[in-house]
Order: structure tokens, then sequence, then C-alpha cells
């Protein structure tokens, strides 16, 4: 029978197909889930492949430990880690200030967090974004595609029109190089999230955009006695973000939302939807809030080695500036 049959001790591991326990109907399960690489098996979680794949926990495991093991995924010198670092690049935002908080730019194998409250700029960042990513290197691009989950219907392609044509670029091709899902429910967007990596394989995608992230959580997790349940779910849902961010050295933006704080009276008075789990998962938090007339404030509230600072940038029809 399919799953009886293990990979013999030491044999060469190429290919997922090659891990032990493997058979079609296996592998076909695997990659409508979005496992198609020893990448993607390396990082999984024993327990959710086994929920996902309907496999045994035993054998779930043995398949991930034969990955990690086939790409000799233990402990790295500080010196690879730095190799790999090395191969960071950034996103220009359109602002030369905000870009300088940011330490040059939305930063590949990284999570960025746009966080703030209506039309304080997150979506109009995001638009723009999609635009810079595809520029030309020597235009401080990154050449690559994008691909946009949008939970709260605000993709406006005909903001990606003016501010491409502002740019004098070809609208119609940095439209094309968009692929946007309209995510239905926080179930719907965790697949559109998987699924992107399967995009991300095939190809030259380098800025993953959700807009926003804790939407649907918030509204179809209401109430204290499903909060545990909804951060569980969160949780996941934000490393494996990061998981594609990482495979693929992609930048991955994500907004979010804001609740107000009724007991504070001097500082902020609104937090970001999520709690712990969005603050410990992603890398560069950025609050965002509206000054006057097409001005904007944003501060970095945290990042794992760039200092806090606040700058202000604007937002025209051109999309974002200084």
């Amino acid at each position: 029978m399919e799953g009886e049959d293990e990979t013999e001790s030491g044999a060469e591991i190429e290919s997922i197909e090659d891990l032990p326990s493997m058979g079609p109907s296996t592998i076909k399960k695997l990659s409508e889930a979005g496992y198609k690489t020893l990448e993607d098996m390396a990082v999984a979680s024993p327990v959710l492949l086994s929920g996902e794949i309907g496999l045994s926990e035993d054998i779930a495991g043995k398949m991930v430990r034969s990955a990690r093991a086939a790409l000799k995924m233990g402990f790295q010198t500080a010196e690879e880690v730095l190799r790999k670092r090395d191969l960071v690049e950034r996103i220009p935002t359109g602002s030369k200030r905000l870009d300088d908080l940011l330490g040059g730019g939305i930063e590949t194998q990284s999570i960025t967090e746009l966080y703030g409250e209506f039309a304080s700029g997150k979506t109009q960042i995001a638009h723009h974004a999609a635009v810079m990513v595809q520029l030309p290197r020597e235009e401080g691009g990154l050449e690559g595609k994008v691909v946009y989950i949008d939970t709260e219907h605000t993709f406006r392609p005909e903001r990606i029109i003016q501010i491409a044509e502002n740019m004098g670029k070809d609208a119609s091709r940095i439209l094309r190089d968009i692929s946007v899902g309209n995510a239905k429910s926080s179930d719907h967007q965790v697949e559109l999230a998987k699924k992107a990596g399967g995009i991300a394989k095939d190809g030259n995608i380098r800025l993953l955009i959700i807009d926003s992230l804790t939407s649907f959580f918030r509204s179809e997790y209401a109430g204290r006695s499903l909060l545990a349940e909804r951060q569980q779910k969160l949780n996941r849902h934000v490393h494996d973000l990061q998981k594609l961010a990482d495979l693929h050295n992609l930048a991955v933006l994500v907004t979010n939302q804001v609740l107000a704080k009724v007991d504070v009276i001097i500082g902020d008075q609104v937090a970001p939807v999520g709690g712990n789990i969005i603050a410990h998962q992603c890398t560069h938090r950025v609050f965002l809030r509206k000054a006057k007339g097409n001005k904007r404030i944003a501060r970095l509230v945290d990042s794992p080695y760039l200092p806090e600072g606040e700058t202000v940038f604007s937002i025209g029809e051109g999309g974002i500036g200084d």
C-alpha cells in the first residue's frame, strides 16, 4: 500500500518525491496544499502537515525530518547567516524620508507592518510599492512581480495606473505583473497566501502584500471565547508568511487595523489588532497617522536593528512622496 514503503536509510533525497512514505496520491495532496519542494517540507510543522494531508503525525514527522536532513537544516555560523543577509534587497516607497526610516526601503526576507487609522496612508503605500518593485534596478526597483491579497476591497487598478503614468511607465505592463486575490474569509486568505508560494516558485515574485492582515480574523472571531482560537490561527498564518519571505527572498508588506485604547489619555490612543502575536512576528512595525492636508506621519515603532524614529511624507496624485 502507498505510504508503507519508506526510503531506505542513507538513500539520497533530492526532491519531495524521494521522501519516505511518499506515493502519487500523497504527492498530489501535498502539492494541492502548497508543499511542492523539499524546502516547503523542511519548514513545515508535522502536526499541521498531518491535519492538512490526512497522514499520521508519525509519518508526517518522518517526512519533515528527512527533508531537514537532506537540506542540512541545523545550526549555521553567524558568518553564514550574514551571507544570507547579504542577499536582502529593499523596495523604495516613493518617499526618501520614509525609505531612510526603514533603512533603505521595504526589506526582503522580512515582514513589514503598517498600522494606523482609516486614511492614514497604509493602502496608498501598498499601491505605490506594487509599482516601485517592478522598476528596473538602475531606477531603484527589483524588476519583480507582485502578489496582492485584498481583504477589504481596497485595491484599485486605477490608482496603479495613476502612479505608473506619473512615473512615465507602461501602466498596462505594470498591471499585468500584479496578481490580485480577493479574499472572502480568513480561511480563504490563508489559502491565497499558500498559493502565493506556488506562484513565487514559478515566477519572479518579490513583493507579497496583504491589505489588511487582520480584517477577517477580527470579524470572524469576535468575543473573548474565540480569542485563543483566533490568535492561534493568526500565529500560523504569519509564520507561513515569514517562511515565504525566507524561501523566496521576497518582501511581505501587511497593513493592519487599530483599536481604541479607551484608558489612555496621553500618548498613542490606538493599538494594532493582533496583540503580541503580530508584535513578535512582524520584523518592522510602522505606525501611520494623518497630519495636515496631504501630509502623513510615520513612526518606526519596532525593528530588530533600526532605531526608533519618525518622519513626514506626503500622498498626492502621483502616489507617495516627500
